[in-house]
């Protein structure tokens, strides 16, 4: 939800005391590399069982006042916001208030195609409704306060993508309308919506709407490490994200949220089957999530800088959580681990090996390549000293030096090995392997 695409210590990971005692007390040592690699700053938890039995903070809520984070400390939790809002208009189909069916043009007809759109489409990213985030207008007023009026304004001036049901493509735009409609319906806020419905019954104290940042409320702010340093995040006004990345929580109260929603605590069970009516692998305010042979589901978020996740898989009954409020690596990798915890399993810690080199020796593999394989090119420049690299059409990131030859952006799994004698370079992402020439 709302997440835009961002991005040493001299203590190696073979200077750091591990304790081996256990898989736990190993996950513990490497969230703390990756704090004092600059990787990660958020809170971790799992459940084994269905039962939570580990959390660990590293990092800081506030940077600037060293205002360590702990386990109450609350981040916001993007799109995961969106299985909130799911179980709400569920809660609300259980109570009468509203049926799948129900055309999106008995609220908002002014939206394209909205006699064609129903509560179901919107759900399932399934409407046709134009992601009012991809543009670049957004970043022009995603700071300043929003009301019902003028985000529906945005939204409705967007012509359709497709034709309603023919597809999925993620829309934040499609759970912003579905925050409204719950609003319309139940003639309360939001805010109040979720406290009736959702952290009340669960005994949520931690889960709630955000507003504007507060650390003195335990509040935690997101940042960037650029350049040897942390630096503040803007901060996405949250009258904006209504339904689709409006909460804050904690990785141990988004286990109970998980839990109590497979356990039937909010909703009929019939209605929590609803929800993994998966199809091209999203449910309702659910993303179908692979593990091994196993099959999970849960949701993903990011605005700002946070992102976060919450997994769960009922056959190996593990659940996971993580709100993250600075990241330089790969996320997906630490879900990966924290469910290997979960069960028990070992894994490897990586060394986080990055060397200096000169300015005088980078510019050797400046300038712009190409490859016939790929419809963009990438221009690799120096700035501040580092290494940059930039896609055609995207955001520039650093490139880190494990060799003299050799570089990486862990944040997106990206790989770079030079060959300045062929004015050359292979890039390695997933698993694929593209071969660049320098341009003349």
């Amino acid at each position: 939800m709302f997440k835009k695409l961002l991005f040493l210590s001299a203590i190696g990971i073979s200077g750091m005391a591990l304790s081996q005692n256990t898989v736990k007390d190993k996950m513990s040592d490497y969230l703390d590399s990756l704090l004092v690699h600059h990787k990660v700053m958020g809170s971790f938890a799992f459940a084994e069982n269905d039962h939570p039995t580990f959390v660990k903070v590293v990092g800081f809520a506030d940077v600037e006042k060293s205002q360590k984070a702990n386990v109450n400390t609350q981040y916001r939790v993007g799109s995961i916001s969106k299985t909130f809002t799911a179980v709400l208009v569920m809660k609300a189909v259980e109570e009468k208030k509203i049926s799948l069916d129900k055309k999106l043009s008995d609220f908002y007809p002014e939206i394209p195609n909205a006699d064609k759109i129903t509560i179901e489409h919107l759900l399932q990213h399934r409407t046709g409704i134009h992601n009012l985030t991809d543009e670049g207008e957004y970043l022009q007023y995603n700071t300043k306060p929003q009301t019902e009026n003028s985000l529906i304004d945005i939204i409705k001036k967007y012509q359709s993508d497709f034709e309603p049901g023919s597809k999925h493509a993620y829309s934040n735009s499609n759970y912003i309308l579905l925050g409204f409609i719950l609003e319309k319906i139940y003639k309360k806020s939001y805010t109040e919506i979720v406290k009736e419905k959702i952290t009340k019954p669960l005994k949520l104290t931690l889960t709630e709407v955000g507003g504007k940042i507060d650390p003195s409320k335990n509040q935690a702010k997101s940042y960037q490490f650029v350049n040897g340093k942390y630096e503040a995040s803007t901060e996405t006004d949250m009258s904006i994200p209504i339904g689709a990345g409006n909460i804050i929580s904690t990785p141990r109260e988004l286990l109970t949220f998980i839990l109590g929603l497979e356990k039937g605590k909010l909703l009929k069970k019939e209605n929590v089957a609803k929800m993994k009516n998966f199809v091209d692998g999203y449910g309702y305010g659910l993303i179908k999530v692979p593990f091994g042979k196993e099959w999970g589901y849960g949701h993903t978020g990011g605005i700002d800088n946070f992102s976060s996740a919450l997994y769960y898989f009922p056959t190996l009954k593990v659940a996971m959580a993580f709100t993250i409020n600075q990241s330089n690596t790969d996320t997906n990798d630490i879900s990966i681990k924290l469910i290997e915890t979960a069960l028990g399993k070992d894994f490897e810690i990586p060394g986080f090996k990055t060397i200096e080199i000169p300015e005088s020796e980078l510019q050797k593999y400046t300038g712009t390549y190409s490859s016939p394989n790929i419809p963009l090119k990438i221009n690799i420049f120096i700035q501040d000293k580092k290494l940059m690299a930039q896609a055609t059409g995207q955001s520039a990131f650093p490139l880190e030096a494990t060799s003299d030859t050799n570089f990486t952006f862990d944040k997106a799994g990206i790989e770079i090995n030079f060959y300045p004698e062929k004015n050359q370079f292979i890039i390695m992402q997933g698993g694929t392997k593209n071969t660049f020439t320098k341009e003349k």
